[in-house]
């Protein structure tokens, strides 16, 4: 564990079983250059946070990307994220477009083959719809421009529990016709599955750090002068409930209706959410 400019970086205990095994296996040159790839692709996520003002706590690398604990304080907005989340790809790129130069002035072949192979790999895993991977983020974060924030956060977590279960369904497979299981898709599977579930009950918390954060939507909307976007909600809807229908990057009244169907109030959300946390 070493910090470079005041974040934490470590290796995940499944990139020590690699390195443990690459040992063994005798492929020490290829984990080396693995490792130089994964940190390269976690360092365009770190590069893109910061200039994007966000502060960056740690990174943990993965024979396949890694996992950055950032704090963005409520003013990461969905744009912002998904360009963070395409940094770590766009340097597997540019490392291939690199490598193929190399090529053309007669590099090593059979080094800048593999070298281009494992960034093409790396690059395409990541940009999977699966959480916590950088596709699943940029998909996550797409969607929370359309839908509640709450739901989004929901569904894309539930959705991403559903597919890591299948990846370790498939490496698990071969078992049935007496073959061995796949490990390496096995290991993938179980980091995205306790990764998923892990963010699922952290869900309440992160939905209460978006409500507390609120502010930033009331400034947008303040400073464009943009229209809010109406909820309308019966006077015996539970609280909960109103809040969870809030949108990423929109501001928001709220018409109460009675019975009767007739608006009786119209509820700035600063004024919902003060409620809910004095209550």
């Amino acid at each position: 564990m070493i910090r470079i400019f005041g974040i934490q970086l470590s290796l995940h205990p499944l990139f020590v079983l690699v390195m443990l095994l690459s040992v063994i296996t005798g492929q020490f040159l290829e984990l080396l250059t693995l490792f130089m790839i994964v940190f390269i692709h976690e360092m365009g996520h770190v590069c893109a946070a910061l200039l994007n003002g966000v502060t960056v706590k740690s990174v943990q690398l993965l024979p396949f990307g890694g996992v950055a604990v950032i704090e963005d304080h409520g003013r990461l907005n969905a744009g912002r994220e998904i360009a963070i989340a395409l940094a770590g790809p766009l340097q597997n790129g540019i490392m291939i477009l690199i490598a193929l130069l190399l090529q053309q002035l007669g590099g090593s072949s059979a080094f800048l083959a593999y070298f281009i192979q494992a960034n093409a790999i790396i690059a395409l895993f990541n940009l999977l719809p699966v959480l916590p991977l950088d596709g699943g983020k940029i998909v996550q974060a797409a969607l929370s421009t359309l839908l509640p924030y709450y739901y989004t956060l929901l569904w894309s977590g539930r959705v991403s529990i559903a597919a890591s279960g299948l990846v370790i369904g498939y490496a698990l497979l071969p078992l049935t016709a007496g073959a061995g299981l796949r490990l390496n898709l096995l290991m993938i599977g179980a980091f995205l599955l306790y990764s998923n579930i892990t963010d699922q009950r952290n869900l309440p918390y992160r939905f209460l750090a978006f409500l507390m954060n609120r502010e930033a939507a009331y400034e947008r909307y303040l400073s464009l002068g943009s229209a809010a976007r109406p909820i309308v909600a019966f006077s015996a809807k539970p609280l909960d409930d109103i809040l969870r229908l809030f949108k990423r990057n929109q501001y928001h009244f709220i018409y109460v209706m009675n019975e009767d169907n007739n608006v009786v109030a119209v509820v700035p959300e600063q004024r919902l959410i003060s409620s809910y946390f004095g209550r």
